[in-house]
């Protein structure tokens, strides 16, 4: 099992190092601006490394909004995201689920990312596995609560959406952990990745903000259990830098089944 960090994008490799890190998850533009990634000059050092590259797309993207004005600009944000993604080897392009306004049919936000999904095959598809993850808040939320979940796949199972499923994310969302792993897998097939967080805020809070594996409102055995279950490579986005992210990645490796470091 692969582990890694969210890390600063100046020097992914090196943050990887300070972190013994065997995978690494870093923004390639400004996570809440909308402009196109540019060619990185670590291009090449990146796709030889043997740490593994996934990348985060912006949080601006919302691709299953009815309004015009952010859903177009959106699509082509992810498709750009997804081609500089396969420019530097990353294994996949981590993307929000989004949502529709108050008042508006969740079933257009589902069909909004259908078509989005359909926008890129135009163009032979995108460069890179899209994972969609799923999202803490929002009561018109595509991939907040495992009901509305399973409607999304009906609509993008079929082109392989890949899923990222946050623990942070579920538990402030209103999802149990417990069996998460299994109910997920029921709905999408598979799990392509972890984001391993704890939260400092309750259950159901629909607070998306982070805590250290030992630190918040999730019991770490919970966590260690989904990680376990889903036998899927994990990035851990908590704070404290270097040092706090390499504490986590320590203490999932320390459990018994869960992956050494990269040699």
């Amino acid at each position: 099992m692969r582990i890694g960090a969210h890390v600063d994008s100046a020097d992914p490799l090196a943050e990887a190092s300070a972190r013994a890190a065997d995978a690494v998850q870093f923004f390639l533009s400004d996570p809440k601006g909308w402009k196109a990634p540019q060619p990185r000059g670590d291009a090449d050092r990146l796709r030889a490394a043997e740490v593994d590259v996934y990348v985060h797309a912006p949080y601006v993207i919302n691709v299953a909004t009815p309004n015009n004005r952010i859903r177009i600009p959106s699509r082509k944000l992810l498709v750009s995201h997804a081609a500089a993604a396969a420019e530097i080897g990353a294994r996949g392009v981590i993307v929000h689920g989004g949502h529709v306004n108050a008042g508006d049919d969740l079933a257009v936000g589902f069909d909004n990312w259908r078509k989005t999904f359909a926008y890129a095959a135009e163009s032979g598809g995108f460069a890179t596995p899209v994972l969609i993850e799923n999202t803490a808040g929002g009561e018109n939320a595509c991939a907040r609560r495992l009901d509305a979940l399973a409607r999304l796949w009906d609509v993008v199972g079929e082109y392989g959406a890949g899923f990222c499923l946050d623990t942070c994310h579920a538990h402030a969302g209103g999802e149990e952990l417990l069996d998460l792993v299994d109910r997920v897998k029921a709905i999408t097939g598979r799990i392509d990745l972890v984001h391993a967080n704890n939260s400092r805020d309750g259950f159901g809070s629909g607070a998306d903000r982070h805590d250290n594996l030992g630190s918040g409102t999730i019991d770490p055995e919970l966590l260690l259990a989904v990680v376990r279950a889903a036998d899927a490579p994990v990035i851990v986005e908590t704070p404290g830098g270097a040092s706090g992210q390499a504490a986590d990645i320590a203490f999932l490796r320390g459990q018994t089944g869960i992956g050494d470091r990269l040699a």
